[in-house]
Parts: C-alpha cells; structure tokens; sequence
C-alpha cells in the first residue's frame, strides 16, 4: 500500500453519514407508486442526470484519458450493482422481506474475504467480533418472519445472490477508487447500472410511464439522498477505508430504516427487533472503532496486479 492524501473529511464519518442517508431508501421506495425494477432504473437514471454536468465540468479530462481496463471494471462495476438491485427486488416475489433483507445482509462475508485475497486488508479480532454482532443483530430482526423451503427457495437463492453481487460492486470499488475521481467513477457505475436495468425492464414489458406525479418526486428523492448521499459517499470512502469498513456499516441500514417508518408510517418495532437493532449498533461501534484505532493514517491501494 501507498500513503494517499489526506481526506477532507473524517471517513469513517462520512461512511456513517451514508448509513444514516440509505435508510431513506426503503422509506422512498414503498411511497413510490411503481413497480420495483422501474423504481430501481428511475432511481439509477436520475442520479446520472444529476451528476452529469459536474462531472463534465470537473472530471471530463481523466474520462477522457482513463484506461480501456478502468473503463471496463468501472462498467463490471455497474452490472453488479444492476444485478444486485435486480435479483435482490425479484427475491420479494418469492420469499419474506425478512429472509430477503438477511440474507443480502451476509455480503460482508464475501467483502471481508475478498477483501483479504484481493488486498490483503486484515481484520483484527475485535472488529471480526463486531462484524459478527452486527450480522447476528440482522438475523434476528428478521429471524420470526424467515422462510426456507419450498417457493421462498428460489426468493432465497435470488437474495444471496444478491449479496454476491453487491460485494463485487464493492471490491471492485475500492481498487478504482485507487485511481479515479469520485464523479467520474460513479457517473460510468450508475450509468451502466442504468442502462442494464433499462434493458431488464424491456425485457420483462414494464412501462416506464405514466406514473403519479409525486412518484417522480420520490424517484428523484431516491436519487439525491440514498445514491447520491449514500452510495456516493461509500465510493468516496473506499479510497481510504478498507472495503470492509464500508460493506459492516451498511449493515446499519435497517436500524435507520425502522426509525424512520416508526415516523412516517407509525410502524412501531417489535421488542425483538429493538434488540436486533441494539445488537447492530453495538456491532457497528465495536468494528468501526477497532478498524479506527488500527489504522489512524490514511492509505490507499495500489492497483491490483
């Protein structure tokens, strides 16, 4: 590894102010009159839209000179993240929002692992702990509504498979983040994204209009405050914390998320659920905290080779 300039800001903050900014993502998604694959191609497409001119006025020149191999990891990139919202959306048809969000939550594993092989990024046994309070926090939430057998089968198959490919999006993050800038990466991720979920929703005959006009509000509000402020900020992150640090705190997620529906849609959680809440928090704090005090100075990756 290479010492990296200093952030502007604290990372692990930011990557905790991304937390708190996705858990806007379930709230707007249930509020959006559309179907899940629109939702997730409007979402995507938006975002493009408004990351398109800063992009162009900041970052024109290194898009301009980036590699053929960068270009296409960056693309890679985005197919994972279109699959991932793809196979993760189709597991609701099959199997319980519980057993789906669990089982999406197992995709630290596979960051921490790759993570490993790939960057040799090593986690102490403190922040191992941590990362298995706060997975352990997510089964129980969801542990009295999950399903196995029968038609959830496939709707479970499809939400691992969803954390497969979320953590592909991830590792191949934080080797990009390396290297480019923060706008151009994501405008080239999300546009691919974007256009393999245009192309999945002709295939499956989704109309991508009309739709209610506060339905465009809540597209537009996915963009800004779960992608932009979410998903962005985690891809700013990745240039200076361990792709574990990042795929862990997501894990935060669904604690947001039950705060704000108790809120907004006066759904109030269950004493288990307040524990696996509990139980995440304490997870987060312990993993976060132990990777802080590992590494107080700031690196960045090499390319891989």
């Amino acid at each position: 590894m290479q010492r990296s300039e200093q952030p502007i800001m604290n990372p692990y903050l930011v990557v905790l102010l991304g937390v708190l900014a996705v858990g806007f993502s379930s709230i707007f998604t249930k509020l959006a009159e559309a179907p899940p694959l629109i939702i997730a191609a409007y979402r995507l497409g938006f975002t493009v839209l408004i990351i398109a001119a800063p992009t162009y006025f900041t970052g024109r020149r290194e898009l301009r000179n980036i590699s053929k191999k960068d270009l296409a990891f960056a693309c890679l990139s985005g197919v994972f993240l279109a699959l991932h919202f793809a196979v993760w959306i189709s597991s609701l048809h099959y199997t319980s929002v519980a057993s789906s969000t669990v089982l999406v939550a197992m995709q630290p594993l596979f960051v921490i692992t790759g993570g490993y092989f790939f960057y040799r990024e090593r986690i102490n046994k403190v922040g191992l702990l941590g990362a298995a309070l706060a997975l352990a926090g997510s089964v129980i939430i969801g542990i009295n509504d999950f399903q196995i057998g029968g038609q959830a089968l496939r709707g479970d198959l499809l939400a691992f498979a969803g954390a497969v490919f979320v953590a592909c999006y991830v590792l191949i993050g934080r080797n990009l983040r390396a290297r480019m800038s923060l706008l151009p990466y994501t405008f080239l991720v999300y546009g691919a994204a974007t256009i393999v979920l245009v192309v999945l929703n002709i295939f499956y005959g989704s109309s991508f209009y009309p739709y209610p006009t506060m339905t465009w509000v809540w597209f537009v509000c996915l963009a800004v405050f779960p992608t932009i402020f979410g998903h962005s900020l985690f891809n700013w992150a990745l240039k200076y914390v361990k792709a574990a640090v990042v795929s862990v705190s997501t894990l935060g997620e669904p604690v947001g998320a039950t705060i704000l529906a108790c809120f907004i849609f006066g759904e109030i959680p269950s004493p288990l659920q307040l524990a696996g809440g509990g139980i995440i928090l304490a997870g987060l704090y312990l993993f976060i905290n132990s990777q802080r005090k590992a590494e107080p100075l700031v690196y960045s990756i090499q390319e891989a080779r």
